[in-house]
């Protein structure tokens, strides 16, 4: 599957010219001050107002940074970059767009060669991420609620390198901004860990307990059994982290087969087209590890893909599946949460 979200970045790769938003990342390069997001073009997408609540989503890693001379970090104008969050609002944050309006901003992001290497210095990313792109996205943040949101509720979603920054922002953004996180939904924080001693370290925060409680952390990390059996080291994957299981809504190792799935997000091989498909999704936690076990099959990877997948996910890792296997049944709570949200107030 994989290998079908990666050829879906050239299908919905970006329209408008790369020289949106250069005069920014330009003039500040690598380091420095934020973007001005009050120009439209540091916006992957501010959206038209159709909905009572928001989604403000942060992408993941899209750029890779591995070839000689790649900075650290990726500039606005980034072209991988940019052709990877068109093919993540289809494959991520497209979940969200029926029962919410989506805004998604453009920000220097950690390449995953860098954020590896912190991880392996660390621990964690936090490092990679505290400085320039939690900079970025708090500007972002600042703009949305300044000029956007008008008071909507809202919802904070992202995956990976997007899903570590929403966990520094719970920590410190909302926390300060009490204002703002009395009116979250839920924040999904898809495809990074949510620990224990995390949320023993942020009392004011707490992981869902069930498929309609609001005001939570919503989490996950997908794996094969090959990962489980192996113990194999997984780069978003960290001690005492917790899942919920994204077909049942439990946060113990009930069994969900797939016959709960809602229909998972895959690439059409013939048109060139996503569309919603039966893949055998099934879901597991388990406890031990703290993730949902999948026996779901993927397509396999080209060889070099192959590698730098496994070097940082394990041989069995589904990092790049963990919205693509569960799209409609993320789809299905997101307007489950939005409901009891609005049936509270």
């Amino acid at each position: 599957m994989k290998k079908k979200i990666m050829a879906l970045v050239l299908v919905v790769a970006l329209v408008f010219s790369l020289t949106a938003c250069v005069g920014a990342s330009a003039a500040t390069g690598s380091t420095g001050t934020a973007p001005d997001y009050s120009r439209k073009d540091c916006w992957y997408q501010i959206p038209e107002i159709t909905k009572e609540v928001d989604t403000f989503f942060i992408y993941p890693t899209e750029y890779m940074g591995f070839n000689e001379g790649d900075p650290d970090y990726a500039t606005l104008d980034n072209a991988q970059m940019r052709n990877g969050v068109a093919a993540s609002y289809v494959m991520n944050a497209g979940a969200y767009e029926e029962a919410t309006n989506v805004f998604l901003p453009y920000y220097r992001q950690a390449s995953l060669r860098y954020a590896g290497e912190i991880r392996k210095k660390t621990g964690d990313v936090d490092a990679a991420l505290s400085g320039m792109p939690y900079d970025d996205i708090t500007a972002a943040l600042d703009y949305y609620f300044e000029n956007c949101n008008n008071g909507r509720p809202f919802i904070i979603a992202g995956h990976s390198q997007g899903s570590s920054m929403i966990l520094l922002l719970l920590k410190n953004y909302f926390k300060e901004h009490p204002e703002y996180y009395e009116r979250m939904v839920a924040a999904y924080v898809i495809g990074y860990s949510v620990t224990k001693d995390y949320l023993a370290a942020n009392p004011h925060l707490k992981f869902a307990a069930g498929e309609s409680d609001t005001g939570v952390i919503v989490a996950w990390n997908t794996e094969g059994p090959k990962n489980v059996e192996t113990n194999a080291k997984n780069a978003v994957v960290l001690p005492n982290t917790m899942s919920i299981n994204p077909l049942n809504w439990k946060l113990d190792e009930t069994y969900a087969p797939a016959s709960l799935n809602l229909g998972s997000m895959v690439l059409n091989e013939r048109t060139g087209k996503p569309e919603i498909r039966d893949v055998g999704g099934d879901a597991q936690i388990n406890l031990a590890r703290g993730v949902v076990v999948t026996h779901a099959q993927g397509n396999p990877l080209p060889e070099e893909e192959a590698k730098i997948a496994a070097e940082f996910f394990g041989p069995d890792g589904r990092h790049g599946d963990d919205y693509a296997l569960y799209f409609n049944n993320i789809k299905d709570n997101v307007a489950k949460r939005v409901a009891a949200y609005q049936e509270n107030q």
